[in-house]
């Protein structure tokens, strides 16, 4: 059962070239076979941070007030109580959250911690302390005086607001499924909010029908993601730890079994196949070779140990707190209380997110929610711009999988890109509408959500929100042409159309070089800043030198033609630079800091959790030691670059688990 919000979002994926091709590759794969270095930019926050109390853990909670405004200021579910201690699946009427007690982890170990973190809530990390081992693998009682408690929200989907996926069938079993907020603190010195969540924390009254519990393997993902994420410069909930239950709490999760890419293989067509004999020997080499990359899902059941990944946020109120009480509050037989939890919510996602709007605006509801939108659609436009810059896709990003205040979140099916495809995405079901290059466009719609929820309290309802929207949409694509400005090197933002066009620009446009030929998104860009510093912009071979042997995927610039291309390419971006005022030695020291050296690519990952399920978590560090300078500087050294400064194994571009994973 769907309801779709009634506004119109322009799309921010190319309109020719890369995305061209790639749609057609597919459509024609439907019909014939079906189915200088800069250091961190948070380094400056940590060295802030620095300065903090050396409490650890236990010793903070001990004295310092826990100030849960979520519970304090919204409206508790009045079924919570004869429903105790509410892990079974059932419907959730009314209220904005319901208290919930987590289930402790069986012999818990503490994995790895973010110190960083640690120091920005208001304490000193410390993963030996028994009261913060306890307490973050879910025994509540390891601290006195904490509540904890879930939280219902809506689902909507490219602006179709959902219900089929609610096991009631009407919206009133979705919500936190598995993550169990255990405390909201004001840290004392920079008085700033941040509420605790557990992942993988046990069953909800959101649960429908699951476990309630995260594995190991996907607990080091969210972890390694969140805090690399952070370390990018990209706004994001952040990790403090991760706690592993030790031969005591498992689950049991579909996955990739060791055959199966070559079960799958064993299935695909030769080049000969009958079904291909309309096309050239290139289409069909094409085909052939799509077909392997072909996303598929699990195909055995495994047993893993679970795990607890507790993250941290100023809040984690989504887009999907607000449509859910919009849709109540709007609904025909809508009742006062119903329209009072509206604008609860909406006041209180000011309150955590942009507590300016209401010092502003104080009383007025209808002021202090146009301003909150305001503000939350240029953080969300700033964060997708940013997850385009260091090449990473959210996956899933539905409006309750978006944060009011635009941050990064939920690191389920993310991905950071090895080969440049505008169509990128891990997930098997995330389609074309949450791939690489339409997360701007995911992001206005869930954007569109959010304003369209807000409607009924704003002065001039839907109408005025439609207005938000629409101005919102040059922000998007400011936001996104400026994220490809600083890719390019250029320095003043009155670049920001010139480096749009270069990147776009149909046939010899950056994008659709990169497409064709191949190009790895993370090598090549820091490569080309490498081509500015060639003296002799005449000599094809030295223009090149940098990128050729390391930045492609197969045969790489295989003739003369496609050289010549990307030399014409580079010329022409040297000259915009020189035009704009931008000196090419600026411009490369820009692109060093824009774009990232390392980021988590699968491969990676799925060798650090491999590694940890044996008891080796010797990789989970090295990662996490590697993307805490992910632009180089600091920790870097000439072995570091030699082994993660290099693209993904050819293999990794199509096998289950590593390319895609469901």
């Amino acid at each position: 059962t769907t309801t779709t919000t009634t506004t119109t979002t322009r799309s921010c994926m190319p309109s020719g070239g890369a995305c061209v091709r790639a749609c057609a590759r597919r459509e024609v794969i439907r019909r014939v076979f079906g189915t200088p270095k800069t250091s961190s930019p948070a380094s400056a926050s940590i060295r802030r941070l620095a300065t903090m109390t050396h409490a650890t853990f236990g010793e903070f909670a001990a004295t310092q007030t826990s100030s849960p405004s979520w519970l304090t200021d919204l409206t508790e579910d009045p079924d919570a109580a004869k429903n105790a201690p509410n892990r079974t699946s059932r419907e959730v009427r009314s209220g904005h959250y319901v208290r919930v007690t987590p289930e402790a982890l069986r012999a818990p170990r503490g994995v790895i911690g973010s110190t960083s973190c640690a120091q920005m809530i208001g304490f000193t990390l410390d993963m030996h302390d028994e009261t913060f081992l306890r307490y973050f693998s879910g025994d509540a009682s390891a601290v006195e005086g904490l509540e904890q408690w879930c939280t219902p929200y809506a689902l909507s989907i490219m602006g179709s607001r959902m219900t089929s996926n609610c096991p009631f069938g009407n919206g009133n079993g979705y919500g936190d499924g598995r993550a169990i907020s255990v405390g909201e603190f004001v840290n004392p010195v920079t008085k700033e909010r941040f509420e605790l969540q557990l992942k993988g924390g046990g069953r909800t009254p959101f649960c429908r029908g699951a476990d309630g519990r995260a594995v190991l393997r996907s607990s080091i993902r969210e972890f390694l993601a969140s805090e690399a994420m952070h370390a990018l410069g990209v706004d994001t909930t952040r990790a403090l730890s991760l706690i592993e239950s030790v031969k005591g709490t498992t689950a049991r999760r579909p996955w990739y079994s060791s055959s199966s890419d070559a079960d799958y293989a064993k299935r695909l067509p030769s080049m000969d196949d009958p079904r291909l004999a309309s096309y050239s020997p290139e289409e069909r080499a094409e085909i052939v070779e799509s077909l392997k990359a072909q996303k598929r899902d699990p195909d055995i059941m495994i047993e893993e140990p679970c795990a607890i990944t507790t993250r941290v946020a100023p809040s984690f109120t989504r887009i999907g707190h607000i449509d859910l009480f919009a849709r109540r509050a709007t609904a025909p037989r809508a009742t006062a209380e119903q329209k009072k939890q509206l604008e609860q919510i909406v006041r209180h996602a000011a309150f955590r997110e942009f507590p300016e709007t209401i010092d502003e605006h104080g009383d007025d509801l209808p002021k202090v929610a146009r301003a909150m939108l305001e503000k939350s659609g240029t953080k969300i436009a700033k964060m997708v711009a940013g997850w385009i810059r260091v090449g990473f896709c959210q996956g899933n990003f539905n409006a309750d999988n978006c944060l009011v205040g635009g941050r990064t979140m939920d690191y389920g099916p993310f991905g950071f890109m090895d080969k440049y495809d505008p169509a990128f995405a891990k997930w098997t079901g995330s389609g074309d509408h949450f791939a690489f290059m339409a997360q701007p466009t995911a992001g206005i719609t869930n954007f569109a959500v959010l304003a369209i929820s807000c409607a009924p309290v704003l002065k001039g309802g839907e109408k005025e929100a439609k207005e938000i929207i629409a101005a919102m949409q040059s922000v998007f694509e400011d936001e996104l042409n400026d994220a490809f400005r600083a890719k390019l090197g250029f320095a003043s933002k009155e670049s920001a159309d010139v480096a749009n066009d270069l990147f776009r620009d149909g046939e010899d446009g950056l994008e659709r070089l990169m497409y064709e030929d191949n190009a790895d998104w993370t090598v090549t860009w820091r490569r080309l800043a490498e081509c500015l510093e060639v003296a002799d912009a005449s000599d094809d071979d030295a223009l090149l030198r940098p990128l050729l042997n390391t930045s492609f995927y197969g045969k790489g610039l295989a003739s003369d033609e496609r050289r010549q291309k990307w030399a014409n390419f580079i010329r022409r971006w040297r000259a915009a630079l020189e035009a704009s005022g931008t000196s090419l030695g600026d411009a490369t020291t820009r692109m060093q800091a824009a774009n990232p050296k390392y980021v988590l690519r699968e491969h990676l990952l799925v060798d650090a959790y491999t590694k940890a399920s044996a008891g080796d978590y010797s990789m989970v560090n090295e990662l996490y030691v590697l993307t805490q300078n992910p632009y180089g500087g600091g920790t870097d050294t000439t072995e570091l670059e030699a082994k993660y400064f290099v693209k993904a194994p050819e293999q990794s571009l199509t096998s289950g688990g590593v390319a895609f994973m469901s």
